[in-house]
């Protein structure tokens, strides 16, 4: 920074007290500036070029930036909470089919370097649309919420819940074998059927067929997630023919 015809401060001549400079740079420091290393040098500004005009000028940009990092913390706060919302499900209280196929993404990256076992379980429920037809789309909301909350209740915290869409559900079961993988399933798919729903006085429930699919070296997002949903409408065409 170069000033041009720049003055000593009114006062000094020759070699400032070193008072003086104490006190001018203390007003600095207290604007968050170090101590200069050197006393005739004050933020590379050589002293007799440090007057009143260049201190106010250096005040001046020093809240200039703490502006901007203010506005900068607030700006990726935002950000945060704009990534969160984009990837949690406006109606039930898991993640929606962006933030479900991220954390997929996530797990499967974890099972392919440590070769750990990983289920995928793809719910999709039954008799849902008649419960719409009869009851309206609060009836239907309040099946979905709930729905939501035991499969959250029925899961660890290592574990993965999210909506898929409409009335379709993805749990993913970390460290989870084939044989845990399908009892746990069976689990949850009883939970679900087991919950009870009141509208006008008429009682009435949902129950859920599932497909399970693990996880296999190199596989991607979009593949598991149609093998396991192929696997549940095989689940459920078995359960209407029986």
């Amino acid at each position: 920074m170069k000033i041009a015809d720049s003055k000593p401060v009114a006062g000094i001549r020759g070699a400032t007290p070193a008072g003086a400079v104490k006190a001018r740079s203390g007003s600095v420091q207290a604007a968050g500036v170090g101590a200069p290393s050197d006393s005739a040098s004050i933020m590379g500004i050589p002293e007799a070029e440090f007057t009143p005009k260049v201190r106010d000028a250096i005040m001046n940009l020093m809240q200039e930036v703490d502006r901007f990092r203010r506005e900068l913390e607030r700006a990726k706060s935002r950000i945060e909470h704009l990534e969160k919302l984009a990837e949690n499900d406006a109606l039930t209280p898991i993640l929606n089919r962006r933030g479900f196929i991220r954390e997929m993404t996530r797990v499967k990256s974890y099972v392919d370097r440590y070769d750990t076992p990983a289920a995928l379980v793809f719910f999709d429920l039954n008799n849902f649309k008649p419960v719409n037809d009869a009851f309206g789309h609060a009836a239907g909301d309040q099946v979905l919420q709930r729905v939501a909350e035991v499969l959250l209740k029925n899961t660890r915290d290592s574990d993965i819940v999210g909506r898929l869409g409409g009335d379709e559900f993805g749990v993913i079961l970390a460290n989870n074998h084939a044989d845990v993988a399908a009892v746990k399933a069976q689990k949850l798919a009883e939970a679900i059927a087991g919950q009870r729903f009141m509208t006008n006085g008429k009682e009435y429930g949902v129950s859920a067929s599932y497909g399970i699919y693990i996880f296999a070296p190199g596989d991607d997002p979009a593949h598991a997630l149609a093998k396991a949903d192929e696997a549940m409408y095989a689940s459920k065409r078995k359960s209407q023919t029986e």
